[in-house]
């Protein structure tokens, strides 16, 4: 059977989040549901990374099998056909051997977390972006960030529901930058645990307003308990940017 990786954008607000679940619509169902739809079987579709409900993908990564050949161009089309009305996009597709796994043969994976920092409500960006009305020190937050960096035990930043077998991570970068109202958190890792992104984007908040000082992220890093967790900042901030393979 064809294998083919498809590069998928989607608005997470709608879905309960990447993965089928019993609750509601997950990205994952429909996208099945519209590979059912020109496949005429049932196709299982597998992705680069689990997001949670509201939170979004620039550049989410999976992999179909289907029972016949197709053209890319045309296959994106049929699609992206099935898949309307919905907010998902499936931007490229590219043929690929039975050896590629969305998943387990990715080697890094970029997430972005945006907050507007102003008091004004959101109207052009609600939904895309956490706004924070007080006043944040963007470049603390970048200084502070670096302590993250590294091979650690991430137990602090990660959700008690989380399932992977070890808190370790290697965080290879993690930037803040600001440009007007907009603060930027950017990051990168072969992988991350269940809540990583918006604990860490939490807890640098609480640096960037002056609550917490770079040292007070460093004892919550050493302390290896998730109570010890800043905060965790909402899902409508998180975009899933790109999967490295």
């Amino acid at each position: 059977m064809p294998r083919y990786a498809l590069t998928i954008e989607y608005d997470g607000a709608p879905f309960v989040g990447w993965q089928r679940q019993a609750n509601g619509v997950a990205v994952q169902q429909r996208l099945e549901e519209a590979a059912f739809a020109i496949n005429g079987a049932p196709v299982a579709a597998q992705g680069a990374g689990r997001t949670d409900a509201g939170v979004h993908a620039l550049g989410q990564v999976a992999h179909i099998d289907l029972l016949r050949e197709w053209r890319e161009d045309r296959l994106r089309d049929a699609l992206n056909a099935h898949l309307r009305p919905d907010p998902i996009a499936i931007l490229a597709v590219r043929g690929v051997g039975e050896d590629f796994q969305a998943r387990f043969t990715a080697v890094r994976r970029h997430y972005r977390y945006l907050i507007c920092n102003r008091r004004a409500p959101l109207a052009l960006m609600k939904g895309r972006a956490w706004r924070v009305a007080r006043p944040l020190d963007a470049q603390a937050m970048h200084e502070a960030s670096q302590i993250l960096v590294g091979r650690h035990d991430f137990t602090t930043f990660r959700s008690t529901e989380c399932q992977a077998t070890s808190p370790l991570r290697t965080l290879e970068k993690l930037d803040v930058r600001r440009e007007g109202d907009l603060i930027e958190i950017v990051t990168s890792a072969r992988s991350f645990l269940h809540n990583q992104v918006r604990s860490m984007a939490g807890s640098l908040g609480h640096v960037g307003s002056g609550k917490w000082s770079a040292e007070d992220l460093r004892d919550a890093l050493k302390a290896r308990e998730r109570a010890r967790c800043g905060q965790v900042a909402p899902p409508h901030g998180l975009y899933l940017i790109s999967v490295d393979y």
